[in-house]
């Protein structure tokens, strides 16, 4: 494992990335054409969403962060792979916004969401196997990826015509 100031560093790169990732919330608010769409019964507040994508960001970067320590160890192949796919999940974690709210495309939004639940899936598995804290810090990400897939396809299946 690396020293503090060392794993510190680390951990303020991959929250930087999360926080990259995150900003195209900002970029392409929800806006009123969501606030407009019909929602499920089980659809979560919106306060919910910037609360729980910090929390996971935090966990995201911690978890990077503590693989990315192990990268001089004899695990080095395994931690490339592994902080390889972490590489992959946010690409897809960040191409999800602009396509499900700023292109309206929900159906191909569910594919993003397919390809990020997949990524993050393996970047767990490698992570557990990595570093068993790691791989339990991306649980809570996997768990929201797929409640979100969920509620993507239910919106999708809602509100046919909302979607470009």
């Amino acid at each position: 494992m690396l020293d503090q100031p060392s794993f510190w560093l680390l951990f303020a790169v991959f929250l930087g990335t999360c926080f990259g990732a995150g900003a195209t919330g900002a970029l392409f608010p929800p806006g009123a054409w969501y606030d407009a769409l019909k929602k499920p019964s089980w659809n979560p507040p919106n306060w919910l969403f910037p609360v729980a994508w910090t929390t996971l960001y935090l966990c995201m970067s911690t978890a990077a962060a503590r693989v990315a320590g192990l990268a001089g160890g004899p695990q080095g192949a395994a931690v490339g792979l592994a902080l390889g796919l972490w590489g992959v999940q946010i690409a897809f974690n960040t191409l999800w916004t602009p396509v499900f709210f700023g292109l309206r495309r929900m159906g191909a939004a569910l594919v993003v969401l397919g390809m990020l639940w997949l990524s993050v899936a393996a970047t767990l598995v490698l992570f557990w196997r990595i570093d068993w804290v790691a791989g339990l810090l991306f649980l809570p990400y996997i768990t929201w990826v797929s409640i979100a897939g969920a509620l993507n396809l239910r919106l999708w299946q809602l509100n046919p015509a909302a979607s470009a």
